[in-house]
């Protein structure tokens, strides 16, 4: 049986007993809206809006590819992937007006969240170790201890991995793939994580109905957005669930989780794809649908390609060789629907949470990984940022943003990770298909808060264009704006100074290293050395000639030679050229 079979098989079970929630609005057929049941901590398939339906009352035609049409419930640490259509959306609006005091819990007091990861009681800030999430070490790992608590861990080949400061409540970590990444916990349960380019988020925690919230201030290239979490145990183990700041309306729910009536071609020149290098670089490992017959094969690509496209984009700025991406195992049909069901999932599970999101919040045990691990359906999970993982050998080797990786087994009582398959990986230092990873509780809430965060953009950007450029127009009743919660409202405001602190804290690894360097001693090997940069891939843009693509990639493979219309085909793309110019690439 194909991996997109079972896992359709799979997520009829799961919809069979979750709870049927009918969200009618104005737009469903009956114009009524049915009464939820008693309880409803349970996601259910949004209701069709009636301008979805064929006439007479005909199922829509369902998405190519069979596993992708029914539901099957299913990412950032480091940043997340930068949706662009956030800034005309609540959530990119930041939290509560500016100078509004944060709502507190209890009596009148801040609950003070452990780092994610951290199992309870465990606290972070200064002096105290920030509680990182205990990923499994590599063979061969070796640990130096300083009487402080600082530590820093080697690899095999005596490279850097990473270094703990105890006195700045600092992580620093050296990746398989060249980057960097730094994370404080301060004494005041704030949060900074830099990267390199200055990117990174600062957090301020804040209470919100008696539960522990995280307001992130993310900042990248140039630009500030804000996401929200809520902390909660899970084995043991704290995580932070994604908290969406807005909701869309009941029918617009229906409209992205049904088939649409009639499948669409939506080209690489609609998406805006063909001139950016990311594209032309990934052209062995994604290939987007020909035709999207639901709103669930588009956001798909949509996921895949804005994760793409910062993967490429941090590879870039850790000056690793972007131009070496060896024996990649691709995302084949069958893993995109995969990914696809699982995207159903997310859009099912925030239909149903909108429902009570002006009276309630988000539950933990269904609206987070929890649901995952024991609903038993085999989830796919796709990787928001850089991970360096352990194989079932215990080798050290990489997953980055947009590898795409399916639960094999949920983690036993009290574990701290759970086991899963990788799918699809870019080759290289990556984890090779079919390996078996351990993957920690809070980086796999992780992955989630990815997906469902990139969902939600992609949601905005279909509201957007609903109506053009091929996409279905959205019925009235669906074509209404996304509503702010209450919870967004309630916290405090955006970080003015998060670029700052960003570009601070990174400044900072580079003392604290060098002194808990010294602090430990003889164990302090040098970080891994970073590859010097390659050229940047050529771009390719709309409107250059056939001189200036032969200029900057040669000759290629062959042309296909259709009289005004010419396509020159490469090892990793299909140039078409119209009148001797660019048209489209492929």
């Amino acid at each position: 049986m194909k991996p997109y079979q079972t896992s359709k098989a799979s997520s009829l079970r799961y919809v069979a007993g979750i709870l049927a929630i009918l969200l009618v609005g104005s737009g469903i057929a009956n114009g009524q809206a049915k009464k939820p049941a008693a309880a409803a901590p349970k996601a259910a398939a949004p209701a069709r809006p009636a301008a979805a339906a064929k006439p007479g009352g005909a199922a829509a035609a369902r998405p190519a590819g069979a596993g992708a049409a029914r539901p099957a419930g299913g990412a950032a640490a480091g940043h997340a992937a930068t949706p662009s259509s956030a800034a005309g959306h609540p959530a990119a609006a930041g939290g509560a007006a500016a100078g509004r005091a944060p709502a507190t819990t209890g009596a009148g007091a801040h609950t003070a969240a452990p780092a994610a990861g951290a199992r309870p009681g465990a606290t972070a800030g200064a002096g105290a170790k920030a509680a990182a999430p205990s990923h499994p070490a590599p063979a061969g790992t070796k640990t130096a201890h300083a009487a402080s608590g600082s530590e820093v861990k080697t690899r095999a080949n005596g490279t850097r991995s990473d270094v703990h400061d105890a006195k700045r409540g600092m992580d620093v970590h050296h990746g398989l793939n060249g980057g960097r990444s730094v994370r404080v916990e301060r004494a005041d349960h704030s949060r900074v994580v830099a990267e390199r380019g200055g990117r990174g988020y600062v957090q301020h925690p804040y209470g919100y109905r008696g539960h522990e919230y995280g307001h992130r201030t993310y900042y990248e290239h140039g630009r500030a957005y804000d996401r929200f979490y809520r902390g909660y145990y899970y084995h043991g183990y704290y995580a932070e669930m994604y908290a969406p700041s807005f909701y869309y309306a009941p029918a617009f729910y229906g409209w992205a989780y049904n088939p649409w009536a009639v499948p669409i071609a939506y080209p690489v020149a609609a998406w805006g794809w063909g001139g950016n290098p990311w594209f032309g670089y990934y052209g062995g490992f994604f290939t987007p649908y020909p035709v999207y017959a639901s709103a669930s094969l588009w956001l798909t690509d949509y996921m895949i390609s804005q994760s793409l496209a910062a993967a490429y984009t941090a590879q870039a700025e850790a000056n690793a060789q972007v131009a070496a991406m060896a024996n990649p195992a691709p995302l084949t049909p069958d893993v995109k629907n995969m990914i696809s069901a699982e995207v159903q999932r997310q859009i099912a599970l925030e239909n149903a949470e909108a429902a009570t999101a002006k009276t309630g919040e988000a539950d933990p045990a269904s609206s987070g990984i929890q649901r995952m691990m024991t609903d038993n359906v085999k989830h796919v999970f796709i990787a928001g940022k850089d991970l360096d993982l352990v194989d079932a050998a215990g080798t050290e080797c990489a997953v980055s943003e947009g590898d795409a990786l399916q639960l094999v087994a949920p983690p036993a009582a009290n574990a701290d990770s759970a086991t899963l398959a990788v799918l699809a990986s870019k080759g290289g230092k990556e984890c090779a298909k079919g390996d078996t990873v351990s993957v920690t509780v809070a980086d796999l809430q992780d992955m989630q808060n990815h997906m469902r965060e990139t969902i939600s953009a992609g949601m905005g950007e279909l509201q957007s264009k609903q109506g053009k450029g091929g996409l279905p127009a959205l019925p009235p009743s669906a074509n209404v704006p996304p509503v702010k919660t209450e919870m967004a409202m309630m916290a405090p405001p955006p970080d003015p100074d998060a670029s700052k602190q960003i570009n601070q804290s990174w400044g900072e690894a580079d003392k604290a290293e060098t002194e808990v360097a010294a602090e430990v001693g003889g164990g302090a090997a040098a970080p891994a050395p970073i590859a010097a940069p390659e050229a940047p891939p050529a771009n390719i843009d709309l409107g250059q000639t056939i001189e200036q693509v032969t200029g900057a990639l040669g000759q290629p493979k062959s042309v296909v030679n259709l009289g005004a219309k010419k396509i020159y085909v490469y090892k990793d793309m299909k140039i078409t050229f119209k009148d001797g110019k660019v048209s489209d690439v492929q």
